[in-house]
Parts: C-alpha cells; structure tokens; sequence
C-alpha cells in the first residue's frame, strides 16, 4: 500500500465505527461495511474483524448502546477525548481545544457544537478532507494514543480493538498486539509523552487544505458557508 492510495472513505468509516451506537448510527453499518470493501485501504483480514463488530452491533441493539457507554465514557484509558490523555483536567486542555477548532477553521470546516474538537471521531473526520499523504502523517502524530488506547481495549477483550488496529495500520504504525507493556485503563500515561508529539503539526505542516471539490463531507464537521459577495 502506498502513502498516496485514497483512504477518505475509509476514515469516514472508522470514524463512524467509533461513533455512539444507536439506531441511526446501525442502520448505516451496512453502507460502512461497503465503503470499506470498495476502497480496500484496509486488509482482508482486519476488515474481517471490523464486519465481526459491525454483526455484534448490530445483533445487540440496545444493549450495544449501555456496553459503548461502558467502555468509552467510564474510565480515561480507553478515553476517545485524546486530550485527556495528554492534558487530563490540567487547564492547558482548553488552549489546545482552541488551536484544534483553529485548524479545523482553516480547512474550512465547522465544528459541530455538540460535539468537542478532540474526539477521536471528529479528528477523523478533518483527516478525511485531507490529501493522503498529509491523512496518514496526521493520524500517525497521535499514534502513541491510539496504541495506548488499543492495549486497554485487547486487556478488556473488546473488539473495538480493531478500529484502533486499522488506524495505527493506515499511519503506518505497528498495531500493538500483545502490547504487555501498556499502562492500567485508569492511570495517567507516560508524562514524558511531550504535547507536540501528539498534535505538534496539525496546524504547521500543511494540513488545513481543503477538500476538493464536490467531496463527501464528514458527519460532524461541515463546510463553511462563505458569505454573500459584497456588492
């Protein structure tokens, strides 16, 4: 696989995967498992994996709904907030929250209000508008998170897993099986973890290039509507 295959759709989906499971976010499962297979920037084998917790979603209805609320929303080593990882409840979380909605701005998006710019679904879904090469070097600048996040998931045996997996593979980065060296679910990470490791260049290496024309646009982000020319 090169650096410069298309993978917009595919973070759309991953990015989809992740997203809360209610009815309206299963009922497009069947349109994710499509976009997967048409794209192809995932292999075989983990799209295989992703259809297995597309069925298990979809077999469990409601009961997928209170496991998500489990598994993401009670306790920080599984956190898809990424700046939790690494400014916890510190108040440099909220400089860097506005940088990040910047970044967004720069492309020409808008965030949506219900939702916070750190979202892993969210920071997605702007990788999406970008060309692949800048898509991968984005995703990679946070792929010590996704790695940590990914372990706790594999020690809970959740098969969630696998996006995290998909993710650090499209960066170009080990999947972290068998990662023994992770940290707890609920303990702080590594505090040598330095913040521009993680988004040091989503706002200076050129990755606020808008979409092209005519391109799906994510789910939680939205084109700018420019204003009226001035007559």
């Amino acid at each position: 696989m090169t650096t410069t295959q298309d993978i917009t759709f595919t973070l759309r989906a991953l990015a989809h995967l992740l997203r809360y499971p209610d009815a309206a976010m299963r009922a497009r499962l069947p349109d994710v498992h499509a976009a997967l297979r048409a794209e192809g920037a995932a292999g075989a084998a983990r799209r295989a994996e992703l259809d297995a917790l597309m069925d298990r979603l979809l077999a469990e209805g409601l009961d997928a709904e209170a496991a998500y609320v489990d598994l993401f929303d009670r306790g920080r080593g599984t956190a898809l907030h990424l700046f939790e990882h690494v400014h916890g409840d510190s108040r440099d979380r909220g400089p860097a929250m506005v940088d990040l909605v910047r970044t967004y701005e720069q492309a020409g998006l808008l965030l949506d209000p219900a939702e916070l710019p750190d979202h892993l679904t969210v920071l997605l879904e702007y990788a999406s508008t970008q060309p692949a090469r800048e898509a991968r070097a984005f995703v990679g600048e946070f792929a010590h998170i996704l790695r940590s996040i990914a372990a706790a998931l594999q020690r809970r045996g959740s098969d969630y897993a696998a996006v995290l997996a998909a993710l650090l593979e499209l960066a170009g980065e080990p999947a972290a099986e068998g990662d023994a060296g992770a940290c707890a679910d609920d303990e702080p990470l590594d505090t040598s973890w330095e913040e521009p490791a993680a988004f040091g260049g989503c706002s200076t290496q050129g990755q606020a290039v808008p979409a092209g024309p005519g391109q799906p646009q994510p789910v939680h982000l939205v084109r700018r509507t420019p204003p009226a020319a001035a007559r």
